[in-house]
């Protein structure tokens, strides 16, 4: 199937839909779910690409965008690409020096906000920088700045592209826009260093529409998406538009705190996640279980026992689940499973991919025996979201699916087994970036991803961040994000931090889970509730070390983690320990945490 370029997509999709629902959000001041249909959302992208033109914004000019999930954020995308313009996405989180770095780097005189953070924090960059202009708000309760002279909201915004003259122009560049022009320039979230912006163009995204449609033809106008994850994530950002692609109904959640609130009103059939949503999940219904007097917690036990033999062992082998096994394997999905399903508004699911971060086996197969239609798979924003993911049925349990179609993927042998990837959805380049660009590519074309991994048949597994790779001073070497993707599913462990670079052994930083720890230390008889205090007491430190010898107990010895020290708060993105994806800036956690670490591997 040939998808129309994505300066025209909005509107071809409205001479086939018209009246029907392209988009939902939920209104702010009602709290309700309101609906816009794809007349509608044809008729304002028009209009709002009209009014850029109006506003004077160039062909091949970078305009920012800053701000949650928002409606407008995609009716400002389709806009651009209207009028050749490239958005340059920001995450609603950023700070003002964040979002100086990308206006200067991409040279952006025009930023859209979403609400009062970003405005502000956009005013203060604004006030100081020689690049930026003026600000378009989203949000009609913005409070200006008194000094402010030079925003204006976008309700008014609109109002400049109601003239013939812009309209001609805007229809001269649809025209003249190509595959070969920019579609986006998506920064990266800098784990390792400066953020570099990843360019991909319309081709690119033409190939990714072209390829998942082939991998999931099960992505229909029937079905419902909740935008969840931020828009300026690739992952999120790529799966919305395939949505839009295919005619599904995008439901767009602007608060990730209401996230388990709104799945319960919109009970959508997809949705892209990372894996932590899911690690949430897992440990949530472990925890309910728990609760359960013990004649429940056995059939409970029996019906996730009856999900796995049914699912992992016979239907995701290709074997045929016998009679007494598929019977009972249906009168648990239609009592335990789908109850669980409705609590989380997920019991319509058809598919639920989940990428960003490693994912263990132990919560894959968890909510595959639970019916929930998860699907595991990897990508990055240079190769426009997804390079592999597994099939709904027929799946290696620990890899990271089957590769796209047409594209090539190959194991670098010579450095640590580096993933490297060649194909139409990989970017061109890193924006102004010569020397990044030479690293970047192999001298016959294929991407380095940086990721360490095996590649058996069209299989692909991933083993470890090259970068994040730590060699002990005995000369071994420790591949951090496994051993803390052990740890990842314990209910008193919320966030880990694995050292070891040039150390003698390995040890780790450590947050608890502080409300199950505090439910713990209550049954324990012990009344701290002082976070500083509690990590202190020899019952809490016993019971880690417990939870970390458990997790630990397959390793070898010289990867086993010997020493950790327990912190009292969380590593967070306004920390600057996470990064706005949030993975583990591990050279700012080594900073910050210096001393506590040098204490770590004291005699």
């Amino acid at each position: 199937m040939n998808y129309p370029h994505f300066a025209e997509l909005i509107h071809q999709q409205a001479k086939l839909y018209e009246t029907r629902t392209a988009l939902k959000y939920c209104n702010e001041e009602t709290g309700k779910w309101e609906k816009i249909s794809w007349r509608s959302f044809s008729d304002v992208v028009m209009l709002t690409a009209k009014a850029m033109a109006e506003f004077g914004i160039m062909e091949y000019e970078n305009i920012g965008l800053y701000a949650q999930n928002m409606p407008q954020c995609l009716i400002t995308d389709f806009a651009a690409f209207a009028n050749r313009a490239v958005p340059v996405p920001m995450y609603a989180t950023n700070s003002p020096a964040q979002v100086e770095y990308i206006v200067n780097d991409a040279e952006i005189s025009t930023i859209f906000v979403g609400e009062q953070l970003q405005y502000n924090n956009a005013f203060i960059v604004r006030r100081s920088s020689p690049i930026l202009k003026r600000l378009i708000v989203f949000d009609p309760r913005v409070r200006l700045n008194p000094e402010d002279k030079t925003s204006v909201y976008f309700d008014d915004f609109l109002r400049l592209g109601d003239n013939a003259h812009a309209d001609t122009m805007v229809k001269i560049r649809m025209k003249a826009a190509t595959t070969d022009d920019v579609a986006t320039i998506i920064y990266t979230s800098g784990t390792t260093g400066d953020s570099k912006g990843v360019v991909l163009c319309h081709s690119n995204f033409q190939e990714a529409m072209r390829t998942h449609k082939i991998r999931l033809p099960l992505i229909t106008d029937k079905q419902t998406s909740m935008c969840f994850l931020p828009l300026t994530h690739i992952f999120e950002k790529a799966w919305t538009y395939v949505c839009l692609c295919n005619g599904v109904k995008v439901a767009i959640n602007r608060d990730p705190k209401r996230i388990q609130q709104a799945l319960t009103e919109i009970r959508p059939t997809m949705m892209c996640n990372v894996p932590r949503f899911w690690e949430k999940v897992y440990t949530g219904v472990h925890d309910k279980i728990a609760e359960f007097p013990p004649f429940l917690q056995r059939i409970a036990w029996d019906a996730v026992k009856t999900g796995h033999m049914h699912t992992m062992e016979y239907k995701n082998k290709g074997r045929k689940p016998p009679l007494w096994l598929r019977l009972k394997f249906s009168m648990y999905d239609l009592t335990i499973f789908t109850r669980l399903k409705k609590i989380l508004g997920v019991e319509k699911g058809v598919l639920f991919p989940v990428a960003g971060a490693p994912l263990s086996d132990e919560v894959n197969a968890f909510l595959q025996s639970v019916n929930i239609p998860i699907a595991y798979g990897y990508g990055l924003s240079e190769t426009t979201a997804t390079v592999s993911f597994c099939p709904r049925e027929s799946f290696e349990l620990g890899s990271i699916g089957v590769v796209m179609p047409d594209l090539q993927v190959k194991i670098d042998e010579d450095n640590h087994n580096e993933i490297l990837v060649k194909g139409k959805t990989v970017t061109p380049g890193y924006y102004k970036r010569p020397e990044a660009n030479a690293k970047a590519f192999t001298g016959d074309g294929f991407f380095r991803t940086g990721d360490a991994g095996r590649l058996e048949g069209e299989v692909l597994y991933f083993t470890e961040r090259i970068k994040d790779l730590y060699k002990t001073s005995n000369g071994k070497y420790i591949a951090p994000q496994a051993i803390e993707m052990l740890m990842s599913n314990d209910k008193f462990i919320s966030q880990i931090a694995v050292i070891g670079d040039q150390r003698k052994f390995v040890g780790a930083l450590i947050v608890p889970d502080f409300e199950m720890l505090k439910i713990y230390a209550s049954h324990k008889g012990i009344s701290e509730t002082d976070n500083e205090e509690l990590i202190k007491k020899p019952e809490i430190l016993r019971l880690i070390e417990a939870r970390v010898e458990e997790h630990q107990k397959d390793l070898a010895s010289y990867e086993k983690i010997k020493r950790f020290i327990l912190l009292p708060f969380p590593f967070s993105m306004e920390g600057r320990e996470l990064t706005d994806t949030l993975k583990l800036r591990r050279r700012v956690i080594f900073e910050k945490y210096a001393g506590l670490i040098d204490s770590m591997y004291k005699e």
